[in-house]
C-alpha cells in the first residue's frame, strides 16, 4: 500500500468501497478508494445515540446510509474524475443511478467550469435493475430538522415554524462558533452533527487533485435524512428561496448554477426520491422555496431578536477563520447583496448598526454592486439573488430621500436608471409566493397566511 501515489491523470477508477453505520455510537463511516489506493474514509457523528431502531426504521437507517454514501463521494470523486465509476458492498437502482448522475453532473457544473473540463457522459453510475416496491411509511413523529446556516434564511424558516407551533430541532454540522451562537440565539433544541473528511484528500489537493465548488447542500441533505430516521422525526427542511434556481449565464457555456443543489430541480428530485426509495413519511423541503429573496429579506426584519447574531458573509466561514465580533467583511457579494436587499425593508440606523457601516455610500464596492445588478458583467458566483431584484431594491432606494444621496445609489439613479426599463422595477411583484414547493400540504395554508401578513 505505502507505493501507491496519488496521480490525478492516470486514475482509472473511483470505488465506493462501502458503508456502516454503528448505531451504539452514531458514528458513520463512508468509505472510498481510488484504483487499488488507500481507503478514504470519513466519518459522520450524529449525536444522540444509542438509537434503538426496528426492523423497518433499520431498513430506512441503511437506505439512508446508502444515499449518503453515494451523494458524499463527489468530495473524493471530484480530486480526480476518472471515466469509471464501482460500488462495491450493494447494488443501486437505475432510478438511484439517474439521481446520483445529475447530482454531480450539475452540482460539480461550476467546478467543471473553472477547472476547464467536460463532464457531460462521463458519469455513469452502474446499475442493476429497478426496486420492485416502494418504501414504506415508519409512523415517524411529528418533528423538524431544521438546518440552520447562521444566515438571514434559516432564522426566517425557524421564526415560521415556531409561529405555526411545529415542533423542530435547530441543526447544523461542524464546528462553527457562529453557527452555534446563532442556534443557541433562538433558545429551541439544538442537534450539532459532525463531519470529517478524509485526512488524505488533503495530500491529494497538494499533490495536484482537481479541487472547487461541490453541491455542498446535496450532502448536507443527505445527512439530515440520516440523522431525521436515527431520531425518528418526519421532516427535513432547508431554507432555499427560489431564486436559488436561477444560475450565472456564461457565454460559450451555458448557464452555471454555483447554487444548484439549492435550488428547485435538486429538491423536487431528492425530495421525491427519499418518499419514494428511503421512507414514506419522511418530508425533506425548502421552507422558503416560494419566496424570492427580496421576500425572505421582508420576512426577516419583522423581529430584531438576531440582528446582533446572523451572518450571511461567506469570508467569515472560511477565509478569515471565525470572527464572530466582526461578522461582515463588507467586501463580498454576500455582503453586497444581503445590504441590498434589507434596506428597502428595513429603517436605515438598524440596518447600518448591523453591518456597522454603509455600503452603499462607499464608491470602493461599486463593481460588487454593479455585478449584482447584472450591469457590465455577469450574476456572482455566489448564493446572491437574481439581477432583477437587485435592480429593483435600488431603484426603490433612489426613490427614498434616506437613501438617494449615498453615493451608489446617486450613481445608479445616473447611469443605470436610464437604461432600464421601469415597469420591471417595482418591488410588490416580487413579493408574490410562488406555488412551487414541496411544503407539506397540512402545512402549507397556514404557513401561506404566515407569510402574507
Amino acid at each position: 500500500m505505502g507505493e501507491w501515489r496519488f496521480q490525478r491523470d492516470g486514475i482509472k477508477a473511483f470505488r465506493f468501497v462501502r458503508c456502516e453505520l454503528d448505531a451504539a455510537t452514531g458514528v458513520a463511516r463512508l468509505v472510498y478508494a481510488f484504483d487499488d489506493g488507500p481507503e478514504l474514509v470519513e466519518t459522520i457523528t450524529i449525536p444522540g445515540a444509542p438509537f434503538a431502531l426496528d426492523a423497518a426504521r433499520a431498513a430506512a437507517v441503511q437506505r439512508a446510509l446508502q444515499l449518503l454514501h453515494l451523494i458524499t463521494g463527489v468530495s473524493y470523486y471530484k480530486a480526480a474524475v476518472p471515466g469509471e465509476i464501482r460500488i462495491e458492498s450493494y447494488t443501486i437502482d437505475a432510478e438511484t443511478a439517474a439521481l446520483l448522475e445529475s447530482v454531480y453532473l450539475h452540482g460539480l457544473g461550476e467546478f467543471a467550469y473553472r477547472n476547464g473540463l467536460n463532464l457531460h457522459g462521463r458519469i455513469r453510475f452502474p446499475h442493476g435493475a429497478d426496486a420492485d416496491a416502494a418504501a414504506p411509511a415508519l409512523g415517524l413523529r411529528e418533528h423538524a430538522l431544521v438546518a440552520i446556516g447562521g444566515g438571514k434564511d434559516s432564522l426566517v424558516s425557524i421564526e415560521a415554524l415556531r409561529a405555526l407551533g411545529i415542533d423542530q430541532t435547530v441543526t447544523w454540522i461542524g464546528g462553527s462558533q457562529l453557527i452555534k451562537a446563532c442556534a443557541e440565539r433562538t433558545g429551541l433544541p439544538t442537534l450539532n452533527l459532525g463531519r470529517a473528511l478524509a485526512p488524505q484528500l488533503f495530500d491529494y489537493n497538494r499533490e495536484g487533485a482537481w479541487n472547487g465548488h461541490i453541491p455542498v447542500t446535496a450532502v448536507n441533505s443527505a445527512i439530515l435524512v440520516l440523522a431525521a430516521l436515527l431520531h425518528g422525526v418526519d421532516q427535513v427542511v432547508f431554507s432555499n428561496e427560489r431564486s436559488a434556481s436561477y444560475g450565472s449565464l456564461i457565454e460559450g457555456t451555458g448557464e452555471v448554477n454555483h447554487q444548484w443543489s439549492k435550488g428547485w430541480a435538486f429538491e423536487s428530485a431528492f425530495g421525491d426520491y427519499v418518499e419514494k426509495h428511503v421512507a414514506a413519511d419522511l418530508h425533506y423541503y425548502s421552507l422558503l422555496r416560494p419566496l424570492s429573496e427580496l421576500a425572505v429579506a421582508r420576512q426577516f426584519t419583522r423581529t430584531d431578536r438576531y440582528d446582533a447574531h446572523f451572518s450571511s458573509c461567506n469570508r467569515n466561514f472560511h477565509i478569515l477563520g471565525e470572527r464572530p465580533a466582526n461578522r461582515w467583511c463588507g467586501v463580498c457579494p454576500k455582503c453586497h447583496f444581503v445590504f441590498l436587499a434589507l434596506a428597502p425593508f428595513m429603517p436605515k440606523p438598524r440596518l447600518v448598526g448591523i453591518f456597522g457601516r454603509n455600503l452603499l455610500d462607499d464608491p470602493a464596492q461599486t463593481g460588487g454592486y454593479d455585478a449584482l445588478l447584472e450591469f457590465q458583467d455577469h450574476k456572482p458566483f455566489e448564493c446572491v439573488g437574481e439581477g432583477k431584484e437587485s435592480r429593483a431594491a435600488m431603484a426603490a432606494l433612489a426613490a427614498r430621500p434616506e437613501w438617494r444621496e449615498d453615493e451608489l445609489v446617486k450613481r445608479f439613479a445616473r447611469e443605470i436608471l436610464p437604461q432600464l426599463d421601469a415597469t420591471e422595477l417595482a418591488i410588490a411583484p416580487l413579493l408574490v409566493i410562488d406555488e412551487e414547493h414541496r411544503i407539506p400540504a397540512k402545512l402549507w395554508d397556514r404557513l401561506r397566511a404566515h407569510l402574507a401578513a
